[in-house]
């Protein structure tokens, strides 16, 4: 990292962004990191803990085996890519440090980087979007299915009911979609910042 001898010599423009792309880059890193983790966590457990024995007969399924998984998953997936998006632009900012006119990225390069990472936001939360449709369907379908006082008085399949484990699902899949919010947040501030102090 450079000191702030070398930060004053660049350009006024690169001054003003440089410290914008470490710090909000780091910031959005580190948010979609611990929330990717205990996202990670819950479905791992959802899916280790709903084996498909318990589902044989039901004719609701659950949560941790249903396609609003699927599709969660995918959107955690993407996450993954998200977060090494935001360590990229903590590595751009050291890349505009370089002394050497040359080697710095240019502006084309900084707005497409923050293109891209917007992308692999928005097709994530599409993906968990999907996921908490198909999620709360499958939640509706288990609130529906047995109407009070009509409960069947012989033996039922307790995953026709909704368990604390469905609501860890939404709880986890709701993480995945709030970071992927940290993700647009911060690569649309980075390009209306970039934009604005490049133009003073």
């Amino acid at each position: 990292m450079s000191d702030n001898s070398d930060l004053k010599a660049l350009p006024p423009a690169l001054q003003r962004v440089i410290p914008a792309f470490r710090r909000f880059g780091w910031i959005s890193f580190w948010v979609q990191v611990v929330l990717a983790v205990v996202a990670g966590l819950i479905f791992l457990f959802a899916i280790l803990v709903d084996s498909p024995q318990a589902t044989q007969g039901a004719s609701t399924r659950n949560v941790g085996t249903g396609p609003g998984t699927f599709f969660a998953v995918l959107g955690l997936i993407t996450l993954g890519i998200s977060i090494y998006w935001a360590f990229r632009y903590t590595r751009l900012a050291i890349q505009l440090e370089s002394p050497n006119p040359k080697l710095r990225p240019k502006k084309a390069d900084a707005f497409q980087l923050l293109q891209r990472g917007l992308i692999v936001n928005l097709v994530g939360m599409l993906f968990s979007l999907m996921g908490a449709e198909a999620i709360g369907g499958t939640l509706l379908a288990k609130a529906v299915q047995y109407q009070a006082g009509t409960l069947p008085t012989t033996a039922v399949n307790l995953n026709q009911f909704i368990q604390p484990l469905d609501i860890f699902v939404v709880l986890a899949n709701t993480h995945t979609i709030v970071a992927h919010f940290a993700g647009i947040v911060t690569a649309l501030w980075l390009l209306n910042w970039i934009y604005n102090k490049t133009q003073e």
